[in-house]
């Protein structure tokens, strides 16, 4: 059996952290999912600071754009320019459409790797994870 795939998830809305939660648990991934809820903890996390000392590097990073500071693109920023995790796929995964999002001005030297709508409920995003494995697995597993 192939190592889990390790996933940080960036969400600040409690529903949409335990669809991802529930769709991944219901799903034949291995999948290792961090969840985290603001900009600071993840910037925490992809820096191994505070609690999270001992936080796995993630395999593929899920963003929520939308989000006390700091926002989504810092955050985005902040994962493709560092030393480490440059190389990590991020996607974004927001209620804005695909449109909204490439209209945005965010960092070109960091762009995301996708963007997937959030789903409203679990059946929405049991068909999110069949986009993602399409999508988000080859690209992590390119580095495999």
């Amino acid at each position: 059996m192939a190592a889990p795939l390790t996933i940080l998830l960036v969400e600040d809305h409690p529903g949409d952290v335990r669809l991802v939660e529930e769709a991944f648990a219901e799903s034949d991934l291995h999948i290792d999912l961090h969840a985290v809820t603001d900009g600071e903890a993840a910037l925490e996390f992809i820096d191994r600071d505070g609690e999270y000392v001992n936080a796995p590097r993630p395999d593929v990073a899920f963003l929520d754009l939308v989000m006390p500071a700091p926002d989504g693109e810092d955050l985005l920023h902040a994962i493709k320019h560092h030393p480490e995790l440059g190389h990590v796929p991020v996607i974004i995964l927001t209620g804005m459409d695909e449109e909204y999002v490439e209209s945005q001005d965010l960092d070109h030297d960091a762009d995301e790797d996708g963007v997937l709508q959030k789903p409203f409920d679990i059946e929405e995003f049991r068909d999110l994870l069949a986009e993602f494995e399409g999508v988000a697995l080859p690209i992590a597993r390119a580095g495999d």
